[in-house]
């Protein structure tokens, strides 16, 4: 690897060679756009990359995993990369180059139908529109290749704007920087920011319509060790995050805290250190979360009210998103639940690794509040250990003596192709802290529909009912129901 060198950022304009993307307008439909990498960061000596026959840059992600969950104090890290691009309608021809020959070569997930093709040491592949890849060559999924394809991007802000902390091509290094109301924090394509923050994160956006969106990278190597802090903190009204790739949290990588009206689209995040989650929504209203890829070394996507009084969360759809699951739980609500969380949906979502000790799709109540109408719909796995939990308990996180409730919670077009795992268990804390209501419509186990037989339960589980359909709007006969 390259010495790393470092340029002090200015807290407000920071411009100094954008390329080409000031001004740009929807006239570039067809443009494929890739950013330089800046003097000094390290590049992956594993993969070169060419898109639409330019250069673009392999940049380094550190990752941990877990070979075998039965003996989790065992931990191995690898060397991810990951490249990315703007594109416009077009279809763009992607080339990988590696340093060895090249036997075998996937691209995922498999959803996305992409077919690469062998050459030596060179791996091709077509990339029709904007989505989010990983490629792995000769069967190594941990050291792999993560290609981003972004949709061309407009309306970028004016460096001179006083209202713009703008962060041009180059690499930067900050402190903590609090983003105040009618802010827009923009990370050109090319800007690599260094966060040095102790405790506070290293972006803090707090009041209302703020926005915090580009093509480039935010880096938390440089946190304390530990403790380390958040790259970026929401709380407020109309915030956005767009576009921009989170690098090597020191905690939590991003939190959304008592806010309404969230939107959050196209981020990329990489996390290796425990207790690294992807995404944790805390006491919000309104949260859209679509078009995200996470592979972090924790809960990937995580709803919670950890804050009694703080307010529910509800209102929440997570959807389109690319994860891998390397520790805990990949789409989830809880543990710390002491105010409700009602009215989330997961749909539309892939998952294409789990090498995590704990369950992919969970409801985990440990404290008092109540969790209702949750939706997990069209989720598609391709690898897991333990696919589905419901559990009202008492836990190291819990904090009340009082337990929870869940109801009315649905699983519905869920698909996993790994056969012989652990499909589900409903466990209730008591009679008046119980599970009631629970449907599996369409969930399908190595490709075997799951009964209620598959379906592991206590006494304090009611409202069962596992169907089978032939599409979401045709009931089969001879549905199972418990």
């Amino acid at each position: 690897m390259k010495k790393l060198s470092i340029h002090t950022a200015a807290l407000f304009v920071l411009a100094a060679g954008a390329i080409g993307v000031q001004g740009q307008t929807a006239a570039d439909d067809d443009a494929v756009r890739v950013y330089p990498a800046p003097d000094g960061e390290p590049l992956s000596t594993r993969f070169t990359v060419s898109v639409a026959n330019q250069n673009a840059p392999a940049y380094v992600a550190k990752v941990m995993i877990i070979p075998n969950p039965a003996t989790p104090a065992v931990q191995q890290s690898g060397e991810a990369a990951f490249a990315s691009f703007d594109m416009g309608i077009a279809p763009v021809s992607v080339t990988v180059t590696c340093p060895d020959p090249v036997q075998s070569a996937v691209v995922l997930p498999v959803s996305s139908s992409v077919t690469p093709q062998i050459s030596g040491k060179t791996v091709t592949f077509t990339v029709a529109h904007p989505e989010q890849l990983t490629v792995e060559v000769n069967g190594d999924w941990n050291n792999s290749l993560h290609v981003f394809a972004d949709p061309v991007e407009t309306d970028v802000p004016d460096p001179n704007d006083p209202n713009v902390i703008y962060f041009g091509p180059g690499v930067h290094q900050v402190n903590t920087i609090n983003v105040g109301s009618g802010k827009t924090v923009y990370i050109s394509g090319g800007a690599v920011v260094y966060g040095k923050a102790t405790a506070a994160p290293v972006f803090s956006l707090i009041g209302s319509n703020i926005t915090l969106r580009g093509r480039g990278i935010i880096d938390g190597s440089l946190f304390p060790k530990p403790p380390g802090a958040n790259i970026i903190y929401f709380r407020g009204t109309n915030l956005k995050i767009e576009g921009v790739i989170l690098r090597d949290s020191g905690s939590w990588t991003f939190t959304i805290n008592q806010s309404d009206g969230v939107k959050v689209e196209n981020i990329k995040e990489f996390g290796w250190r425990l207790n690294s989650d992807g995404m944790d929504i805390n006491g919000s209203r309104n949260v859209d979360v679509s078009d995200c890829f996470l592979r972090v070394f924790d809960d990937l996507i995580v709803i919670k009210t950890f804050t009694k009084g703080g307010g529910e969360s509800r209102n929440i759809t997570v959807k389109h998103c690319v994860l891998w699951n390397q520790l805990a739980h990949a789409l989830s609500i809880g543990a710390e639940i002491r105010d409700d969380v009602e009215n989330v949906t997961f749909s539309d979502c892939d998952i294409i690794h789990d090498k995590g000790r704990e369950w992919l799709l969970r409801v985990y109540d440990c404290d008092s509040g109540t969790v209702k109408n949750i939706t997990f719909d069209n989720i598609r796995v391709e690898e897991a250990r333990r696919l589905i939990s419901l559990w009202i308990g008492k836990a190291i996180w819990s904090a009340e003596k009082e337990r929870g409730h869940i109801e009315n919670i649905t699983f519905s077009h869920i698909t996993s192709t790994v056969p012989g795992m652990k499909s589900a268990a409903l466990v209730g804390f008591d009679a008046d802290h119980a599970i009631h209501g629970v449907t599996f419509d369409t969930v399908s186990l190595g490709g075997h529909p799951l009964g209620t037989n598959d379906v592991e339960q206590n006494g304090f589980v009611d409202g069962v009912n596992c169907y089978k359909r032939r599409s979401k709007n045709e009931a089969v006969s001879g549905a199972v129901e418990k």
